[in-house]
């Protein structure tokens, strides 16, 4: 007999609630049943379509119920599953085209590829006419489900595989640790092509057989309205997202209080202020926690016990942590250390790639970049990064893969791209730039913005454009970041 899988988990829902109304979207409910029934027809439309266990499927959406259709239709046949960040443009998308080397692509989007690329709508109405029983296939738990792909700091992403296995754990783990049953009501704003979303949010809703309420994004405008209306129990967020809250009315936000049982922020720190300014508003003490794309999630603050400002709390169940300095050593409490895990939730490696792989293991333990200490009673701290990764509003931004664009123009001769505090998304990228000789008197900062916003990622894109006359460098010729002026 197989190992259990995904599917095996979600039919506590899918046969277990089948007339329970599961999803709400854009007005409209489905049952389990339904989601169930949905996803079976797209699966066997797939199967007629070619694909089977091992191929890759790209998908390029924005949050909807076909995406969740394809997800699961995927997860059923076997196929891997690429979700595509939305905000990504051609030079982006190429790149994750050419490395998956996916069988076809999803999207309602204009995208320039020799792909086969179906239409959702279409792929819908093909799959009405496809028989509703789930495809016979045979996977164990150690199958691939998904390739995440996360930006690395050659400029250049690479896709974490992440198994059966790796997404059942960390969200058994999240049942448990923060008490997720079929009696909340879960509202999931974030974008599904992010394992925050992916990873926690649906694979918590379907095992837990809870209603949840899905966004296309969260838009901050009418984001009270939602709340009101939907009245959840439960919220995953970014900062970014709480920072917008702050902004309700007094009375409002006590409303919202009054129903929720738990907000969750994660994908970036929390800033102690915000933290504070939000359980004086609404009531509510924000559970922080830490994951990435390669382990899901690691480390959370208690859902019963203290939920520390600041920290990201202790590591989850079946996760082992180490804290090493440069040379792999233990450090004492309270001395920075880089992270270091070893769990059920680690992926699997990096697609195609398995000199990275090798590299991001040591003795077993996953080499994570981010740097963190551990009070004597053991909360762990954030405290940087190892690399130059900028994480703003949730995104994950690695600027070499930005310097390397912008050294393409003609214009420009060097660049440095690093990370400035921004209260709202955490931080920001900015850009300081040296100058042709030739384009000394006719540099254009609004021209390369242009560029940037035709080739790279909205978030991406540097707030401004510094020109310095070079770059502060050390004896062996590297940037030294935090010299570079007006940065603090």
């Amino acid at each position: 007999m197989p190992d259990v899988n995904l599917c095996d988990l979600f039919d506590q829902s899918f046969k277990g609630r089948r007339d329970a109304i599961a999803l709400e979207f854009a007005g409209q409910e489905y049952t389990f049943g339904e989601i169930d029934s949905r996803s079976n027809r797209l699966a066997r439309l797939f199967q007629a379509k070619g694909l089977c266990s091992g191929d890759r499927l790209c998908v390029y959406l924005v949050n909807s119920v076909h995406m969740i259709d394809a997800y699961l239709a995927c997860l059923k046949l076997g196929v891997i599953f690429v979700p595509v960040n939305i905000l990504y443009r051609d030079r982006e998308i190429t790149h994750i085209l050419s490395d998956a080397a996916p069988a076809a692509l999803i999207t309602d989007a204009a995208v320039a590829t020799e792909l086969p690329v179906w239409n959702p709508a279409d792929l819908e109405t093909e799959a009405a006419t496809m028989p509703d029983e789930r495809p016979a296939v045979c996977l164990d738990g150690d199958a691939p489900a998904s390739i995440i792909y996360t930006s690395g700091t050659t400029g250049t992403s690479k896709g974490a595989v992440l198994t059966h296995n790796n997404f059942a754990a960390n969200a058994v783990n999240l049942l448990a640790c923060w008490q997720i049953s079929a009696a909340d009501r879960f509202l999931l704003a974030l974008p599904l092509f992010h394992v925050h979303a992916l990873g926690n949010g649906l694979h918590c809703w379907l095992i837990s057989g809870c209603r949840m309420r899905l966004l296309e994004r969260f838009e901050h405008q009418t984001a009270a309205e939602v709340f009101l209306d939907f009245r959840p129990t439960l919220f995953f967020g970014v900062p970014t997202m709480y920072v917008r809250m702050l902004a309700w009315e007094q009375a409002t936000a006590h409303t919202v209080g009054g129903f929720m049982r738990l907000f969750v922020s994660g994908s970036a720190a929390l800033p102690a202020q915000v933290f504070d300014e939000f359980r004086e508003l609404f009531g509510h003490t924000i559970l922080e926690r830490y994951g990435m794309s390669e382990t899901i999630m690691n480390i959370s603050n208690p859902y019963a016990g203290e939920r520390r400002a600041g920290t990201i709390g202790f590591a989850l169940p079946g996760i082992s942590v180490r804290l090493l300095n440069y040379e792999f050593q233990p450090v004492a409490e309270g001395e920075t250390g880089e992270l270091y895990l070893k769990g059920p939730n680690i992926f699997a490696g990096y697609w195609g790639r398995p000199e990275a792989t090798a590299l991001a293991y040591v003795d077993g333990y996953f080499k994570t970049g981010d740097l963190a200490t551990r009070s004597a009673d053991g909360y762990y701290t954030l405290t940087g990064r190892k690399s130059d990764l900028i994480i703003s509003g949730g995104f994950n931004i690695y600027p070499r893969e930005i310097e390397e664009f912008l050294e393409e123009q003609d214009e420009i001769a060097e660049a440095a791209v690093a990370a400035v505090a921004d209260r709202m998304r955490g931080e920001v990228p900015v850009a300081w730039i040296v100058v042709t000789a030739e384009s000394a008197k006719t540099f254009d900062p609004a021209a390369i913005e242009a560029r940037c916003r035709e080739k790279l990622a909205s978030f991406k894109i540097p707030r401004e454009f510094i020109t310095v006359e070079k770059l502060p460098r050390n004896a062996m010729g590297k940037i030294q970041k935090h010299l570079l002026p007006g940065r603090k």
